[in-house]
């Protein structure tokens, strides 16, 4: 967890986040968090009466503080997207909690930001087709379960297609990537496919899941991308978004080292990427 903490101080070491653009998201509605999420789920957990099962299957162990924690950083999630409306472009300091299902966590997600988030938008009308494009190197198979069925919400996941979960879903749009691809494999891979996707369906806003997972020292990856192959990454999709003037939120997804600072750093490339694009274009 300190890894959010880690990340908010290098940005501010590197001038990225400062005091005239941070932004700190309200207690979340938990009338928003329920058009997405079972209700029942949602007040389970809240009161700390998810069964052991449930627990486990989460892989955190539940606390007041956790539930604080899970709140505020779907309302950020929420906070982002509003602020990519008005601006173009924004970006979380945390978010990305896509194995997170309507009525059951998983993977160390509980709520799945990015789905109540494209639920709200559409709902209050501020979006009419939303895409959700999501570069960790797990599939996001809680996203892809809240989309079933729905043609205003498109859940688009580049994922290593030998890691968790063990049961991919079918549903939505998935391209595979290969077991140990390192930076050109990948790259080529994702420009071959987003501008076509882009086109083809043509959202008016977009979610980016910027898991850093795919980094080749990440002890749950299975991919081989180097931080200039992350960097590069991330670019190219915020640099393909803001091309086609579409707003972007973007989320730092998953990152997995024992020593957090790595990852926090890892992370801060999305950032990064953001910071350089929106100097290129619009200063």
């Amino acid at each position: 967890m300190s890894k959010f903490r880690f990340l908010a101080e290098i940005l501010r070491e590197q001038g990225i986040l400062t005091n005239e653009n941070e932004y700190n998201p309200e207690p979340l509605s938990l009338t928003t968090l329920m058009q997405a999420h079972d209700a029942g789920y949602v007040q389970r957990f809240i009161r700390g009466e998810l069964t052991p099962l449930e627990v486990k299957e989460i892989g955190l162990p539940w606390s007041e503080w956790l539930v604080e924690r899970t709140l505020r950083a779907v309302s950020g999630t929420l906070l982002t997207s509003e602020l990519a409306l008005q601006h173009g472009l924004a970006c979380h300091l945390a978010g990305g909690t896509h194995h997170a299902h309507p009525a059951s966590g998983s993977g160390f997600c509980i709520f799945n930001d990015l789905a109540v988030a494209a639920f709200n938008l559409v709902a209050t009308n501020k979006a009419k087709k939303v895409m959700i494009l999501d570069c960790d190197v797990h599939q996001g198979d809680g996203t892809i379960a809240f989309c079933e069925g729905r043609e205003d919400i498109i859940p688009v996941s580049w994922h290593c297609e030998e890691n968790y979960p063990a049961i991919k879903k079918t549903a939505g749009i998935n391209i595979l990537i290969p077991k140990g691809a390192g930076d050109s494999d990948y790259l080529d891979i994702l420009k071959e496919t987003l501008p076509n996707i882009l086109q083809e369906h043509q959202p008016d806003f977009v979610f980016y899941d910027a898991g850093v997972d795919v980094h080749q020292d990440d002890r749950l990856g299975y991919v081989n991308l180097t931080d200039n192959g992350i960097l590069e990454r991330d670019k190219y999709v915020i640099n393909a978004c803001m091309t086609l003037n579409i707003p972007t939120a973007c989320v730092i997804g998953g990152g997995y080292d024992r020593q957090e600072e790595k990852v926090a750093w890892r992370h801060s490339l999305l950032h990064q990427a953001a910071n350089q694009v929106w100097n290129e274009q619009f200063i």
